[in-house]
C-alpha cells in the first residue's frame, strides 16, 4: 500500500484530475452581492442545465398547488417567481454539486451525500438565526464541501482510508487524527487546499479547514466575518451529528465549542426544538430530492 504523504503540490495536481468544479456554483458566490447579476447567473444556469430546471418546475408546480393555480406551470420565469429567487438559488447549488459529487464517488460509504447535503442545510438554516452577518448561501455550499477532504482521500488512496477510519473506531481517536497518521495531513486541510485551488472566496476555504477546529492554537488570526463561518460550519456538523441526520452509521458527537457558540450568540434553550424541528424536515426533503443516482 503506498505510504506517499499528501502534501499541499499533490492536492493540486491529483485535483485536476477530477471533474471541473461547478461553474455556476462560483458564478453564484462571486454574484450574492448584486441581486440583478445573481438572478441572471441563475436563470443561465436553469436554461442550460435540464436537471436543474426540472427540479426549479417541480418546487414551482408545488407551490402552484398549494396556491390553488390551475394551470401547470412550465416555463422558468414564472416557475422562479413563484418559487423565489432563494430557494433557486438553493435548488442550483445542490443540484450542482450533487452533479459534480456524483462524478468524483469512489469508495466512499453511500452516506457521504447524504451527511452532506444534511450538514450544509443545517448550516444554511443556522446562518439565518444567528445575530451576526453571515450569508447562508455561503453557509449552504462550506456545509456541503465541509468533507470534501474525504473525497479527495477516497480518490487518491480509498483502501488506506479506508483502513484509517477503521483505526479511528477501533482507538476512540478523533478521524481527523488518524488521517493525519495514516496521511501526514487531515481531511479539512486537503479539503481547504481544494477550496483554494477552485478559486473559492477566503471565508469558505477557512471554514472546511476549521470545521472539526473552529479556533486551533496554532491558527492565524481570521477577520470576524470568516471567524463566523468557520464556527457555523463546526456547529452545523455536530448539530446534524447530534439529530442523526444524512444516514450515517457512525455518526458521532465529539466535542461542541462553547467559545463558536459564544461568539455566534448561539443558546440552546427550550425554543431550540423547533430548529431542530426545521433542520430535520429540511434535511429529508432535501436528501429525497438531490439523492445521486445507484452506484
Amino acid at each position: 500500500m503506498s505510504r506517499t504523504p499528501v502534501t499541499h503540490d499533490l492536492v493540486r495536481r491529483l485535483s485536476l484530475s477530477l471533474p471541473s468544479f461547478p461553474r455556476v456554483l462560483k458564478d453564484i458566490l462571486d454574484t450574492l452581492d448584486d441581486p440583478d447579476a445573481n438572478f441572471h447567473v441563475l436563470t443561465r444556469a436553469i436554461s442550460l442545465d435540464p436537471l436543474i430546471g426540472a427540479r426549479v418546475l417541480w418546487v414551482a408546480n408545488t407551490a402552484a398547488v398549494r396556491g390553488r393555480r390551475e394551470s401547470a406551470v412550465t416555463d422558468i420565469a414564472t416557475a422562479t417567481s413563484l418559487a423565489g429567487v432563494t430557494r433557486v438559488r438553493h435548488i442550483a447549488i445542490i443540484s450542482s454539486l450533487s452533479t459534480f459529487a456524483a462524478g468524483v464517488r469512489h469508495k466512499l460509504p453511500t452516506a457521504f451525500w447524504p451527511h452532506s447535503v444534511s450538514v450544509g442545510v443545517c448550516c444554511e438554516e443556522l446562518a439565518q438565526q444567528v445575530d451576526v452577518p453571515v450569508s447562508p448561501s455561503s453557509a449552504l455550499v462550506a456545509g456541503l464541501l465541509h468533507d470534501i477532504g474525504q473525497l479527495w482521500l477516497s480518490h487518491f488512496d480509498a483502501d488506506r482510508l479506508a483502513g484509517c477510519w477503521q483505526a479511528a473506531q477501533a482507538r476512540h481517536v478523533p478521524i481527523e487524527a488518524a488521517e493525519v497518521e495514516c496521511f501526514s495531513v487531515s481531511h479539512a486541510t486537503i479539503g481547504a487546499w481544494m477550496a483554494d485551488v477552485w478559486d473559492l472566496p477566503a471565508d469558505i476555504v477557512a471554514a472546511i479547514a476549521g470545521h472539526h477546529q473552529p479556533l486551533p492554537a496554532n491558527a492565524v488570526a481570521l477577520s470576524p466575518h470568516s471567524q463566523h463561518l468557520v464556527d457555523l460550519i463546526h456547529i452545523g456538523e455536530v448539530l446534524s451529528n447530534a439529530l442523526d441526520l444524512g444516514g450515517r452509521s457512525r455518526n458521532r458527537v465529539t466535542h461542541l465549542s462553547g467559545p463558536a457558540c459564544e461568539r455566534l450568540g448561539l443558546a440552546w434553550d427550550d425554543g431550540s426544538h423547533l430548529l431542530f424541528g426545521r433542520v430535520e424536515a429540511r434535511s429529508r426533503h432535501a436528501n429525497s430530492l438531490f439523492a445521486l443516482p445507484p452506484r
